[in-house]
């Protein structure tokens, strides 16, 4: 009997014990759009306000808002705060149950007595019985955790409120991001409207300049309706600028917990730039550490491990310890008497032997969904992988571009500049000044896009890396106090 007891002992310990998987992460390897040069990665010590290192008054003060205000974040702290109370509850069950009764009842009976004096059996008298008793009693209940259940289910619980966590602070990264990248988008459009502007001006002043030399006969008709066109042309592209403009306002009203439309102008422009240098990005297996949506991925998959344990220790027997005591009398004043005192202890040991392949079903069920987690993990580094490489190999080719594209637009503007002069002359035909202004209003329009987009690339790879580099928790948190920030990310 010994001997079978330890082996069902025995083997309701089996069960596996987290490792973190390989990854695609893990080879000593290196991005393949690193530059050479660029160091390593500091570690992960907390969240830093990496939007600072823009040095834009405007976007600080949009994300410190969007941070204290944004309703996704806030459900997400409730999310947060149900994940520790579920912890709360793993944890009590391993402590014992303590509970307090007391009780008065009173009862009576009824009954029929025989007569023993007749020689026949005949009955006697009818009989009552009152009865009062009063008790009061504590009980105290324990599951002694021999296999190890409760304490898996605490350590399950507990990293899936770590994962809560981190997905909070995934989303802090994500809204951040977000609303940067639509005070980007806003700025773009400020700028290309200030581009409609100047285009509009420039062929009302082509106009003018058309009408005259109509009006000398010098040009005929159709020049000036060539030039009124292309005017009404500027003019209808001005107003879907300002449209774009006016839905990625209230986009970033909504970002900011703000009603669309109740958050005012974005002040106009974007301070330059600020070079970039060499963004120590490391090895890819330090996003393992850096970026929360892996870490929250890994301990998902960590508490899936656990509660393999779970379903393995439940086909094993429970013990569980009982124990009362108290008073119990017929009189109320006898329940704290020693003399009327009682007591119960009790021991018991369930085991399951059948239940219809339900306990080794649950263990499959649970095998399957960790193995299921571990697949999403591995999907989540190389999601992540591929970020970084696609936000690297963008911010390298957008600065190439937008070398040619200033070049392109200064030689642009000469361009029209010398067809404006060529044209009030006589030397140019119409249809050549007309081609020069679009492709000098196109070359603008495109090196702002592409400077725009340099600014996104350089959020995503923020973004893509985890965070801030070259920060440190201490400068960190001095940087939000002197910015009045507070706390802004778990």
């Amino acid at each position: 009997m010994l001997s079978g007891c330890m082996l069902v002992a025995a083997g309701c310990m089996v069960g596996p014990d987290y490792r973190r998987p390989r990854t695609a992460a893990d080879p000593n390897g290196r991005y393949q759009w690193l530059p050479s040069g660029w160091s390593e990665a500091n570690e992960p010590n907390g969240p830093s306000p990496w939007w600072r290192s823009f040095h834009d008054p405007v976007t600080d003060r949009l994300v410190d808002t969007a941070l204290q205000n944004n309703t996704d974040l806030r459900a997400a702290v409730a999310g947060v705060q149900r994940s520790a109370a579920v912890l709360a509850q793993a944890h009590g069950v391993r402590w014992p149950d303590v509970s307090y009764d007391a009780s008065a009842s009173r009862n009576k009976m009824s009954f029929v007595l025989p007569d023993i004096s007749s020689p026949m059996g005949d009955f006697g008298g009818r009989m009552t019985s009152l009865s009062t008793t009063f008790s009061q009693q504590v009980s105290v209940s324990y599951i002694l955790d021999l296999f190890g259940r409760m304490r898996r289910s605490e350590r399950a619980a507990a990293r899936d409120l770590l994962a809560t966590e981190a997905d909070a602070q995934a989303l802090v990264h994500a809204i951040v991001a977000q609303v940067v990248q639509t005070r980007v988008q806003i700025a773009m459009q400020q700028r290309m409207l200030h581009i409609a502007d100047a285009t509009i001006a420039s062929w009302e002043r082509s106009l003018e300049v058309t009408q005259r030399r109509y009006e000398g006969g010098l040009v005929g008709p159709l020049d000036v309706r060539m030039m009124q066109q292309s005017l009404e042309s500027a003019r209808s592209q001005r107003i879907a600028l300002e449209q774009t403009l006016a839905l990625a306002s209230h986009a970033l009203d909504v970002l900011c917990g703000q009603r669309p439309g109740s958050g005012g102008a974005v002040a106009e422009g974007l301070s330059p730039m600020p070079p970039l240098g060499a963004v120590p990005a490391g090895l890819p297996a330090a996003l393992l550490d850096r970026r929360p949506d892996i870490r929250a991925a890994e301990l998902r998959l960590a508490a899936a491990t656990e509660r393999v344990r779970v379903s393995v220790a439940q086909m094993c027997p429970d013990l569980t310890l009982t124990g009362s005591t108290g008073f119990m009398s017929d009189e109320m004043e006898d329940v704290v008497n020693t003399d009327f005192s009682t007591y119960t202890l009790l021991a018991g040991l369930v085991a399951p032997i059948y239940r219809g392949g339900q306990l080794r079903a649950a263990v499959r069920a649970a095998k399957a969904s960790a193995e299921e987690a571990a697949q999403r993990y591995a999907g989540t580094v190389l999601t992540a992988l591929r970020e970084v490489e696609d936000a690297l190999a963008r911010h390298q080719m957008l600065g190439r571009q937008i070398e040619q594209l200033e070049r392109r637009a200064q030689l642009a503007r000469e361009s029209e500049q010398m067809a404006q002069e060529r044209y009030v002359r006589g030397a140019e035909p119409i249809l050549v000044l007309l081609e020069t202004q679009r492709m000098s209003h196109l070359a603008e329009n495109e090196l702002v896009l592409a400077q725009g987009q340099l600014w996104l690339a350089r959020i995503e790879l923020h973004l893509a890396l985890g965070g801030d580099w070259g920060v440190g928790i201490g400068n960190a948190e001095d940087g939000r106090r002197n910015s009045g920030a507070g706390s802004q990310e778990k």
